[in-house]
C-alpha cells in the first residue's frame, strides 16, 4: 500500500539546478524517515539526503552538503530535493525511499544518519538526472 513516486528529473547543464519531488501515500504516521538515494551505472547505490517526519530534521551526505536541500510539504505529502550547482558526477537515477514508519526518534535518527539502503523498506521507481553539456 505504501507508494512513493519520484518526478522532476531531466537533462541539465553543469552548474544548473533541478528540484526532485517524492509523492508519498499509503501511510499516515508522523514517524518516518524519507531518504534520497542515487545510483549511477556500474556503481553502488548511495545515500544523498534524509528528512525525518517527527521533527523535520535534515541530513546530507558529503557529496550533497552545501548544494542540495531536502524539504517537505506535509499538506501535499511530498518531499523535495532541491539540487543546485549540479556536476556531471551527479548524473544518476535518483530514488526516494521511506523507512522507520511508526518508529521512535532514536531509530529515525539512526536511519537518516546511516542513510543505508537496506534500512529503507519502500522505494519509488526512480527518476533520471543527467548533468551534461
Amino acid at each position: 500500500q505504501v507508494q512513493l513516486v519520484e518526478s522532476g528529473g531531466g537533462l541539465v547543464q553543469p552548474g544548473g539546478s533541478l528540484r526532485l519531488s517524492c509523492a508519498a501515500s499509503g501511510f499516515t504516521s508522523d514517524y518516518y524517515a524519507i531518504g534520497w538515494f542515487r545510483q549511477a551505472p556500474g556503481k553502488e547505490r548511495e545515500g544523498v539526503s534524509c528528512i525525518r517526519g517527527d521533527d523535520g530534521s535534515t541530513y546530507y551526505a558529503d557529496s550533497a552538503k552545501g548544494r542540495f536541500t531536502i524539504s517537505r510539504n506535509n499538506a501535499k505529502n511530498t518531499v523535495y530535493l532541491q539540487m543546485k550547482s549540479l556536476k556531471p558526477e551527479d548524473t544518476a537515477v535518483y530514488y526516494c525511499a521511506v523507512g522507520g514508519i511508526d518508529q521512535g526518534p532514536r531509530e529515525l535518527h539512526r536511519l537518516c544518519t546511516l542513510l543505508r539502503e537496506d534500512l529503507f523498506e519502500h522505494w519509488g521507481q526512480g527518476t533520471q538526472v543527467t548533468v551534461s553539456s
